[in-house]
């Protein structure tokens, strides 16, 4: 899923933690609260400071069982067929549950479903027959084939469309080339669903734990009239917790959903989302006021965690992060020359060190993050990435060369699209400097809040964008496709039929060796055509309250994820 930069998880614990590079860097990065989802920064915090603190409960408030967190963003909106965020996709992990979901150590574990059969050809799911919906309904069959023909109808215009089309005649219903009836997914009864597959997929099961694939009832979407998870009252839950109070950019509360069938796992029976904030050292002192039940720390307020003698938590997210491109026609970006010359004139080494100065983060050197598994081992041990290192003299070669062959005199002002916040602040403003110093460039920092920077990311209202992403399953191709051409979350809108080409490989192909082979050719075009500048991947640190147990961090799936955790007595 998309990220904001702001950080201190994209998503989300189980990742492996670079030991080798802890020792180098310090064990200790930033965090939000929410881990990947924590990316996404930017309402005004004195307003929702003002707004909640009033009336927000303690952290832990063993009385009624329940506790409390913050959020770094208020979710853009919790349409599970549309949500592209990584603050959507925390909260719909607690109160909407699909075919499948990921346990405790973050493996797939039977959800809705309680068996499953797939082969080459597709796949079988029968549903449990206590699976209900929060209004006491049966979840059957159909509310999954509504959601994914929701999902691929062009008219929804979902950008996370593409990660339907495993389904037989996905694509072309969502080309509009198909009607939605002929989408390969037919609920043979109530409890029995049926997938045909577009061509043989060797992760299918993955994606059924992803936000696309949850549920949605017919009849209670159809009575939203447009206005489905714009509100509490407007969502229908199918997971451990609902939704019965959300106030918009104020606060949010979740409650125990007496219908959810696996009640056993569930122990909290509130959680109660009390501030929205992206300051960090406001998040810090609510932890230390005993207001909320964790927080992510930065590389500014680690001192004041070790002070506290706090035990500090770690791990590596999966997430990374970079300087994307805008290849659209008639922007200077999209000369091959130009990017060149941007990416010889920066380093993300001095990026991480000396300007975010988060030890735990890693310099950004590919698309494909270091968690990713191979055919025997790592894949990126398996096939390393290729890195620039700065070079002014080749940068301001390939600067005159890119002048020359766009026309100009003088290159007009960039416009650099970020969030706005803290973390972001600071490497716009590195780059802003980094580009006058080395190239002469003007640099036009363009800050919104995330929801508008995302508006403006899809209408290609940008040069260059401080942009990530987090695994939305546990595979490369979570990555790899990403700057497919079809993939509308490709908001540079970067494009080539070999890259393409690869892709298909790697969503059709059964064995290891020829799918990484695939990601590997992938990586290499990423590099040679400077489709991205990778910055870092992010090392995670962070705290929680001593009373509250088993809250689950993880790189795939929902992160923060509280529905296993309990308050001890």
């Amino acid at each position: 899923m998309s990220l904001t930069v702001a950080q201190a998880s994209d998503r989300r614990g189980d990742a492996a933690f670079n030991r080798s590079a802890a020792r180098q860097l310090g064990l200790f990065g930033l965090a939000t609260l929410i881990g990947l989802a924590a990316l996404m920064w930017g309402l005004n915090l004195l307003a929702s400071l003002t707004a909640t603190a009033g009336g927000a409960p303690p952290a832990v408030d063993a009385a009624n069982n329940a506790i409390t967190v913050m959020l770094a963003e208020e979710p853009p909106q919790l349409d599970s067929t549309r949500a592209t965020d990584q603050v959507s996709g925390l909260v719909l992990g607690h109160v909407m549950e699909g075919l499948l979901r990921y346990d405790q150590r973050g493996e797939l574990a039977p959800g809705v479903a309680e068996h499953w059969r797939i082969d080459e050809t597709g796949a079988t799911f029968r549903l449990r027959a206590d699976a209900r919906w929060s209004d006491g309904q049966p979840i059957t069959a159909h509310d999954f084939v509504f959601a994914w023909r929701l999902g691929l109808d062009p008219a929804n215009a979902s950008q996370y469309a593409f990660i339907l089309y495993p389904i037989k005649n996905g694509e072309a219903v969502n080309q509009g080339r198909l009607p939605l009836t002929e989408l390969g997914a037919r609920a043979v009864d109530a409890r029995t669903l049926e997938v045909a597959f577009e061509r043989p997929i060797a992760f299918f099961d993955k994606l059924t734990a992803f936000a696309t694939y949850l549920p949605v009832r017919e009849d209670f979407y159809r009575a939203a009239e447009g206005r489905y998870g714009a509100g509490a009252d407007q969502l229908l839950y199918s997971g451990p917790f609902a939704i019965t109070s959300w106030v918009h950019g104020q606060s949010l509360q979740l409650d125990r959903n007496p219908h959810y069938w696996d009640q056993a796992r569930v122990r909290l029976d509130r959680i109660s989302v009390g501030y929205i904030t992206s300051d960090p050292n406001t998040r810090l002192n609510l932890f230390k006021d005993e207001k909320i039940v964790m927080t992510g720390l930065t590389a500014e307020n680690l001192n004041s965690a070790l002070e506290q003698r706090w035990r500090i938590h770690r791990f590596m997210d999966g997430s990374i992060f970079y300087l994307e491109f805008n290849h659209r026609e008639g922007r200077p970006t999209r000369n091959l020359n130009f990017r060149k010359a941007l990416a010889l004139a920066q380093d993300s080494g001095e990026l991480v060190y000396k300007v975010t100065k988060a030890p735990g983060y890693l310099p950004g050197e590919s698309l494909f993050p270091r968690f990713l598994d191979g055919v025997h081992g790592k894949f990126r041990d398996e096939h390393p990435a290729r890195v620039r290192q700065m070079d002014l003299r080749a940068a301001r070669a390939h600067l005159r060369q890119a002048r020359q062959e766009l026309g100009l005199d003088e290159f007009p002002p960039l416009v650099l699209l970020a969030g706005d916040n803290p973390v972001s602040n600071v490497q716009t403003e590195y780059f802003q400097a980094v580009f006058k110093r080395n190239l002469g460039l003007d640099i036009k920092i363009d800050r919104q809040i995330f929801k508008q920077r995302l508006a403006k990311m899809t209408a290609g209202d940008f040069d260059l964008v401080l942009a990530g992403w987090g695994p939305d399953y546990n595979d490369p191709l979570t990555f790899g496709d990403l700057f497919a051409s079809w993939n509308l979350n490709n908001r540079g809108r970067y494009a080539s039929a070999a890259y393409d080409r690869q892709v298909r490989i790697a969503q059709g192909a059964m064995d290891a060796p020829t799918r990484m082979a695939a990601f590997a050719e992938m990586q290499r075009i990423i590099h040679e055509d400077v489709v991205i500048i990778p910055n870092y991947e992010r090392g995670v640190a962070y705290v929680t309250h001593p009373r509250v147990k088993g809250i689950v961090r993880r790189v795939v799936g929902a992160d923060t994820d509280y529905t296993y955790a309990w308050i001890d007595p």
